[in-house]
């Protein structure tokens, strides 16, 4: 009986045929072929968990293995191949490759919050609080995903497979003037680890999951809304190159107990987004930003410095780095 697997891949999806006696090379081989990935990482089940077929060997006939894939939903992960980072004598064709390669931009290291705003709602029983995301490039990912997927789903594989999918079903709304490059090649960026989420994701996702976002920006209070008017909202807080977001917990809890947290709210509840706004306040006095248009930033890779991340831009183009840091 022939094996036949869906594949959710940067690209879109697909479903693959494999023959009854197929191997592990055969499968790996139209995985390649069906996801135009020249190297790729492989999840699957819920929650999404890491398969990696090749350790069974890649002669090994799949019916040999315990490897139930006749049926099956695979989450294909793009991986960089190592060629993104260019010397700075291969002039543009550096600049090429780094506008195909994600500008990872790091927070100092002494960033993070030693004590945490909060806000009291007595008129709602509870608590306004901020949930720090971890710095790993994936924080708007799981900003959004803690609040609108379980905490047992891989938010950042699900979330990065769902926009490059939205993607590739749309390519005149997604169109390479509005990504600044191409749809396929964006798919595939949007699937790196260290790649950054932000507005098109947040514009995507908001529509997915069928909430209004509202993301607030500690620097100037800003509230920028995606899918406003939808019957529940979640809200980020976006402090230059970081995202983190709004809890609420209720009374008669400790606030430093997330187990209760309530991220999805009532869109008409401006109480609690004014209370967020509180928060953010707070979070602006204790310069919990990074002004990404004057900041200092130095490059990891060379060591060089510079201001700002339009500097840091011109160094990638001209060098082919792409990891970047906020100066001390």
């Amino acid at each position: 009986m022939p094996i036949r697997i869906r594949l959710r891949a940067p690209n879109g999806t697909h479903t693959i045929t494999l023959k009854e006696d197929a191997a592990i090379s055969d499968l790996l081989t139209s995985i390649s072929d069906a996801t135009t990935l020249p190297l790729f990482e492989l999840k699957w089940g819920f929650p999404p968990v890491p398969i990696d077929p090749s350790l069974y060997g890649m002669s090994t006939l799949l019916s040999d293995t315990d490897l139930n894939l006749n049926g099956a939903q695979i989450i294909v992960i793009a991986q960089e191949t190592g060629d993104t980072t260019v010397s700075a004598q291969t002039g543009e064709a550096a600049g090429e490759q780094v506008q195909a390669a994600p500008l990872s931009l790091q927070r100092k290291q002494n960033s993070e919050l030693k004590d945490s705003p909060e806000v009291p709602l007595p008129s709602h029983g509870g608590t306004v609080v901020l949930r720090v995301m971890p710095d790993d490039n994936s924080c708007m990912f799981r900003a959004l995903g803690s609040a609108v997927l379980s905490s047992s789903l891989d938010a950042m594989t699900e979330l990065r497979s769902l926009v490059a999918q939205v993607i590739q079903s749309d390519p005149e709304m997604y169109n390479e003037a509005i990504l600044q490059r191409s749809p396929d090649e964006y798919c595939k960026w949007i699937q790196y680890s260290d790649s950054w989420g932000g507005g098109i994701e947040l514009s995507i996702l908001s529509q997915e999951f069928d909430v209004e976002i509202c993301s607030i920006n500690v620097q100037d209070l800003r509230v920028d809304r995606f899918n406003e008017g939808r019957p529940q909202r979640c809200i980020l807080v976006y402090s230059g190159i970081h995202y983190d977001t709004i809890a609420f917990v209720p009374d008669g809890v400790s606030t430093l107990d997330d187990d209760t947290d309530i991220k999805l709210f009532d869109s008409k509840d401006d109480v609690i987004l004014e209370a967020a706004r509180q928060l953010c306040a707070e979070l602006k006095k204790k310069h919990y930003y990074t002004d990404t248009q004057h900041f200092d930033v130095k490059c990891n890779k060379c060591g060089w410095k510079g201001n700002g991340e339009q500097g840091a831009l011109q160094h990638a183009q001209e060098t082919g780095h792409t990891d970047f840091g906020e100066a001390s």
